[in-house]
């Protein structure tokens, strides 16, 4: 990619406030969950504390899952900067009731409100997606879709240490007994979501209109209830064998991802008798940087080629150092380790991407992609589902961590066989 392009794709007119509105909403929704997640890690010890992070987790999902062929039509149906410009303001109504949960010390409140933020990230994310070609053009969608992609990394990365940090100095020499007093504590960070959320709603008014709305177009309710459009959606994804087990291939990446991120934290607490916060989403981070690194390596070389060898090498890595991680006793040692897996998963999901990119019809191609998220969505749901019902039998979170690679290597072998078998035939 030329600086030239990076420069020219950096001027168009809204493109910057368009990546600072990404950047802020990314920050808004992690920030929230952070706090919740940060208030659990606290509060309770080793299965429950697994049991509850799967729940928020969970909750984030599941607005993907339920509201995705929806969210697809308003993006059709609206323009994208003012479908924006709507979220952006719920985005602000929801978290001044975060805020209010937060001094009242209604922590069930604040912990379903996780539901209603992720469902307006959830209407908020195709329009985002389908507005950077309405903005970029096709010549600059490379380079556009490369910067919204660091820019919501950085604002995760950021996020989780902002409000980690923020959340451990607001409790600094205060004593709590239960999790109602402690977020009463924390209550005023509230008032950062909600700054925010302002900040996000003035930029997304300043995103110039790129088309008008399309009045013909209209949601048919009665086939989407009965779930027409969804079989035809996912019959254009099994008939091609290609695309469905590269599906399936970041489909287990992800699912075994979020087994991790839900059991790993209560691991840690134990293993390091660490109860910093900041330290813990610290080390989780380290993934995000590994990602980063993984898919630069994954996406470096010769223009149009894609490194299939890399979905192997990927495989074989994460599952090595997933079995390396149980047997780790120092932060230094998980950092590097969750950094390799991160770096490893880098590897195997970027060509798993473009694989599904390369051989998608074009004219099938939002439908497959939309596709595509929903069933990692569903796959993540049900580890995250599987990794609560372990924590409800009182499963201890070693066993779990011990589970995961058994679990990782089991499917990647099932997986490479079925596919190698597709291939054949």
């Amino acid at each position: 990619m030329k600086q030239s392009s990076l420069l020219d794709t950096a001027r168009l007119p809204g493109f910057m406030s368009f990546l600072a509105v990404a950047f802020i909403n990314a920050m808004v929704d992690l920030g929230h969950k952070i706090l919740i997640q940060n208030t659990i890690f606290k509060v309770y010890d080793d299965a429950a504390q697994v049991a509850l992070t799967a729940v928020v987790n969970a909750l984030i999902l599941l607005p993907f899952i339920l509201l995705f062929t929806p969210a697809g039509f308003l993006s059709d149906r609206f323009a994208k900067p003012l479908l924006m410009r709507c979220t952006a303001f719920a985005a602000i109504l929801i978290t001044l009731l975060i805020t209010l949960a937060y001094y009242q010390g209604w922590f069930v409140f604040a912990f379903g409100m996780t539901l209603v933020l992720a469902a307006q990230s959830a209407l908020y994310s195709p329009a985002k997606y389908g507005y950077i070609r309405e903005l970029a053009g096709k010549d600059r969608l490379s380079s556009a879709n490369g910067f919204i992609q660091a820019t919501t990394i950085v604002a995760i990365l950021s996020s989780i240490f902002l409000f980690s940090i923020v959340f451990e100095n607001q409790l600094k020499g205060l004593s709590y007994n239960n999790e109602a007093q402690l977020i009463q504590h924390i209550a005023p960070v509230g008032w950062l979501l909600v700054a925010l959320s302002v900040i996000e709603f003035i930029l997304a008014c300043r995103l110039p209109l790129t088309r008008s709305e399309t009045a013909a177009k209209r949601f048919d309710w009665q086939r989407y209830r009965r779930g027409h459009i969804l079989r035809e959606n996912l019959g254009q994804i099994y008939r091609n064998p290609v695309i469905w087990y590269a599906i399936l291939g970041l489909s287990m990446f992800w699912g075994i991802s979020q087994t991790f991120l839900a059991t790993f934290p209560a691991f840690a607490k134990i293993r390091l008798a660490e109860d910093n916060t900041i330290i813990i989403q610290g080390l989780l981070a380290c993934s995000g940087i590994g990602i980063i690194i993984g898919s630069m390596i994954a996406g470096s070389g010769q223009k149009g080629h894609i490194k299939t060898r890399l979905i192997p090498l990927g495989a074989i890595g994460m599952c090595a150092v997933l079995f390396m991680i149980p047997h780790l006793a120092s932060t230094a040692a998980f950092a590097l380790a969750i950094l390799a897996f991160g770096l490893f998963g880098g590897l195997f999901i970027i060509p798993l991407n473009a694989l599904i990119q390369l051989h998608a019809p074009i004219q099938q191609l939002g439908t497959i992609l939309a596709g595509n998220n929903w069933i990692q969505n569903i796959v993540m749901i049900s580890c995250l589902l599987i990794t609560l019902a372990a924590a409800t039998a009182a499963i201890a979170s070693q066993i779990m961590i011990q589970s995961i690679p058994v679990i990782a290597l089991v499917l990647a072998l099932i997986l490479a066989r079925r596919s190698a078998r597709a291939r054949q035939t």
